[in-house]
């Protein structure tokens, strides 16, 4: 009889059991049904709880998953494989600052383990302590030096140093990856607008000649251009240019270098075909409005000024420049007006212009009135 009992209980199903083999079909709905069945018949079976966790988190049941872990670690404190299961879930359920004292813990476990540290990292880093996720991600690296979750990683934090405008730090982890020309771009730029032109040309080079764009060809073509390398700046430009010649912003990027070499007809061309590809443009046309004057090309000015009021310009310069033309062409009506439109709204913030203005509407008042 006794024989016949232990012979019963031996076929009975085995809901732990049952449990895995579910979760190594990949049937984690079925995992989840035996795993509570064990709990049921055990309420302290961690190993079930630890399973039921998993099971739910291969289904995103981020919040079922977390609660089982939790309890879990209650009933086994220290158990490794549970700390970083959830870990894991804290930190990539917006919940990362739960996730550093579990992963503390488990470091002191296995320090030279490469998750623990690498989750850590990535739980100072989404925590937005931004210099010990650094020091982490470090420390990470030391294990698993080609980790391209850590670069990955490292490359965007320095995008949140730069939000956060650290930019030195940003440069210094950018400069880690010289064979990433995108790495080595963003390094230079910030540079750049750091005033350091030349520490950014090395990069920028580099950039270029690994991946040549029109962008990073137009930033090392003001990198050369503040270091005083005009040649080199021109040369570079026209290299960006002929990469892509649609691009109006690029074409009004150059005119602007021109113009500031008075290379007034060359920046013109620049400025004019920047208008064909973006006829709504104020910088194109503003830009070469201000050419054909210095050019005293003035009736083509005049268009150009005409076509800048019909896009919305009604700035004081705008006034006064077109006053210039047309009282070069002596074409002294519109030219008066002008004046006056200009001292209307300057508001004494041009006060050599204005100066300017009040004189010649006396002379042009003067000339009128002999008509």
């Amino acid at each position: 009889m006794w024989a016949v009992a232990w012979a019963l209980l031996f076929l009975q199903a085995d809901p732990t059991a049952d449990g895995l083999k579910a979760l190594e079909a990949k049937d984690y709905p079925a995992a989840i049904t035996a795993f509570e069945k064990a709990l049921a018949a055990d309420a302290k079976d961690y190993a079930a709880l630890f399973h039921l966790g998993l099971a739910h988190s291969l289904l995103n049941n981020n919040d079922k998953a977390i609660d089982n872990y939790k309890r879990t670690l209650e009933l086994k404190p220290d158990l490794y494989e549970a700390q970083m299961n959830l870990s894991a879930l804290y930190v990539y359920s917006g919940q990362a600052a739960e996730a550093i004292p579990l992963l503390k813990s488990a470091i002191e476990k296995k320090p030279q383990e490469f998750r623990p540290n690498y989750f850590l990292a990535e739980a100072y880093l989404r925590s937005s302590q931004l210099d010990d996720a650094e020091r982490q991600f470090k420390v990470a690296q030391q294990i698993d030096p080609k980790s391209e979750n850590v670069r990955s990683s490292l490359l965007h934090l320095a995008s949140l140093y730069e939000k956060a405008r650290q930019f030195d730090k940003a440069v210094a982890i950018y400069q880690q990856y010289p064979e990433d020309p995108g790495a080595r771009e963003r390094a230079g730029e910030l540079l750049l607008e750091a005033g350091q032109a030349e520490k950014a040309i090395p990069q920028l080079e580099a950039a270029v000649k690994q991946s040549p764009t029109a962008a990073n060809r137009y930033a090392l073509a003001t990198a050369y251009l503040r270091s005083k390398q005009i040649d080199k700046a021109t040369q570079m430009m026209d290299l960006a240019i002929a990469a892509d010649t649609n691009n109006a912003d690029l074409r009004i990027a150059y005119g602007g270098l021109l113009r500031d070499q008075r290379n007034f007809p060359a920046a013109a061309q620049q400025f004019w075909a920047a208008t064909k590809l973006k006829p709504d443009s104020r910088d194109a046309w503003s830009g070469l409005a201000t050419m054909l004057l210095s050019m005293e090309n003035f009736t083509q000015a005049l268009t150009a000024f005409d076509k800048l009021e019909a896009l919305g310009d009604s700035t004081p310069g705008l006034h006064f420049l077109r006053a210039l033309a047309f009282d070069k062409t002596k074409q002294y009506k519109p030219a008066l007006a002008s004046y006056q439109k200009f001292l209307a709204v300057s508001e004494n913030k041009f006060p050599d212009e204005e100066f300017k203005a009040r004189q010649r509407i006396k002379v042009i008042e003067k000339e009128l009135s002999r008509r």
